[in-house]
């Protein structure tokens, strides 16, 4: 039997009638022949034992090992490896059709508990800090007064950001300008309606109260229109009617991200694997697929790649859709996560691994959500990996990344013109929520937004890298010079995916060059 993982140890097991500790499940899976020293566990276990201990087990491995089994480390550096893209500098959509696809070999990768033989890395020059997670900050009871407080602090943040570009003036200053005036709101969209002659009329809103926009239909900028979202922030110059009540829209201007923006780089040649939707306990979740990814991160050719960054969806959880039990591999959400944990194992020990929830995962569904409790952080304890709140901004060396799951992509994709945003170009949908600064600007809609004390889907500062899943398509490009990725999943198309239509991009793992910000798409099936 070639090393196995976890999973495969217990099922043995299982199929015999025992269980095991964790820590004995380990030591089975990392041994050096994996069937003999699970046979000899067996053979040598007492016989009223249900439960086979540590101490039993370290004592059959230590036989087998020294009767004669090669190391792990040797079968490690024989694994095939992955082929090798071209990175490319400006990436445009993939259509997972002109990447290069992983060698299937034939060994299973271990549970690591130490870096891999064929891996030579130096821990000591990583950074790596987490701004913007919220977990244990929440402070929202669902009142009226925390609705106010979060949409005030939006408007206060995001029109900071508009002041520098438009002299603007208080809904109620305006009111009282002369007719004729040049003037110009910055305010919350609040209602958008097209008029009789097919004119646009845009209210919006800010802490004094509201001002009707009128945007002429044979303007230049009038298309910008239909990219609006209710609730989000922008700012409309232009000139204030004959009797003062209306102002006619010269120009509309978003927060956005500044067209000279210059991305911060990593110091040293150093590289991130970007992935989400791994959808463990789903009967379609890509085992094979997921196995050759962590044996490829085992290889010498990933021996750079020492951040791995999850952006939601470990498990496929439970209820999350109608009918879903029928389609689950593992029906209980504790044994899910135990699951994931034994796959996030194989990783190499030696990367860093930053995790956020996201809507299959076992936390409160409205936005921002709370890392995981502390049962399912003793669950996923696998490499102490980092687990922060969705959003966050992870800064690896210096490259700021966005980690956002992004279940507002669904509500943006509805609500905008196609050649803006699509599931076919994921990537299209996230250059809107850069242009907004919001990763989830329209509230009552699809969307939970939860209220707290400050708008933590905020953009305050420009990411270098946004990253995202949730529609489980493969889309990357740059808009303004941030790098934009949608990630994909790790998930074969369910029953459920047929029925509305969604045929995901899988087993695909976004590498990026922290010192280039180039880009390498890796396919693993």
């Amino acid at each position: 039997m070639p090393l196995q993982t976890p999973a495969h140890v217990v099922s043995e097991l299982a199929s015999r009638g025992y269980n095991a500790e964790r820590e004995a499940v380990t030591l089975l899976a990392n041994a050096s022949d994996t069937a003999t020293a699970v046979e000899r566990a067996v053979e040598a276990a007492p016989d009223d034992a249900l439960t086979l201990t540590t101490d039993h087990v370290r004592a059959v491995v230590d036989d087998t090992s020294q009767s004669g089994g090669s190391p792990d480390a040797n079968l490690v550096a024989e694994r095939s490896k992955t082929g090798d893209p071209s990175p490319s500098t400006d990436p445009s959509v993939s259509t997972g059709t002109t990447t290069e696809q992983s060698t299937e070999n034939g060994g299973k990768t271990p549970v690591e508990t130490k870096g891999s033989a064929a891996r030579s890395v130096d821990e000591t020059l990583r950074e790596l800090s987490v701004d913007g997670d919220m977990t244990g900050e929440s402070t929202g009871t669902g009142e009226y007064r925390d609705f106010v407080a979060v949409f005030r602090d939006r408007y206060e943040r995001l029109s900071r950001q508009l002041r520098g570009r438009v002299n603007h003036r208080p809904t109620d200053a305006i009111e009282n300008m002369a007719p004729n005036s040049d003037a110009a709101v910055i305010g919350m969209v609040s209602d958008i309606r097209s008029t009789a002659s097919g004119h646009w009329l845009v209210e919006l809103e800010d802490t004094n109260g509201t001002f009707p926009c009128l945007v002429m239909k044979d303007r230049a900028f009038a298309s910008q229109v239909q990219e609006l979202l209710y609730d989000e922030i922008i700012a409309i110059e232009g000139t204030l009617a004959d009797d003062g009540g209306i102002l006619f829209a010269d120009a509309i201007h978003f927060p956005d991200v500044p067209r000279t923006y210059s991305p911060s780089t990593a110091d040293r040649h150093v590289q991130a694997a970007l992935i989400s939707d791994v959808h463990v306990g789903s009967q379609e979740f890509m085992v094979d697929a997921w196995q050759r990814f962590t044996d490829w991160l085992h290889t010498g050719e990933a021996e750079s790649v020492e951040y791995l960054l999850l952006a939601g969806d470990m498990v496929e959880g439970v209820g999350v859709y109608p009918d879903q039990d029928e389609e689950l591999s593992i029906v209980d959400i504790y044994d899910q996560y135990e699951a994931f944990s034994e796959h996030l194992k194989e990783v190499p020990a030696d990367m860093e691994i930053v995790m956020i929830p996201g809507n299959h995962d076992a936390v409160r569904l409205a936005e921002p959500q709370p890392a995981f409790d502390e049962d399912l952080r003793e669950i996923m304890s696998a490499h102490d990996a980092r687990i922060v709140s969705n959003p966050s901004t992870v800064t690896i060396e210096g490259v700021s990344v966005l980690m956002y799951h992004g279940v507002s992509l669904d509500e943006v994709i509805a609500e905008l013109p196609d050649d803006k945003a699509s599931y076919d170009e994921p990537h299209r949908a996230m250059y809107q929520l850069l242009k907004k600064r919001h990763v989830a600007p329209q509230y009552g809609g699809h969307t939970r937004l939860a209220p707290e004390d400050r708008d933590y889907l905020v953009m305050d500062e420009v990411p270098d890298i946004f990253h995202s899943g949730h529609v489980h398509k493969l889309g990357y490009g740059k808009y303004h010079n941030v790098l934009t990725i949608n990630s994909g999943c790790w998930q074969a198309q369910t029953d459920f995916q047929k029925s509305v239509n969604i045929d995901p991009d899988a087993g695909f793992a976004p590498i990026v060059d922290l010192d280039t910000l180039d880009l390498t798409i890796r396919k693993f099936v």
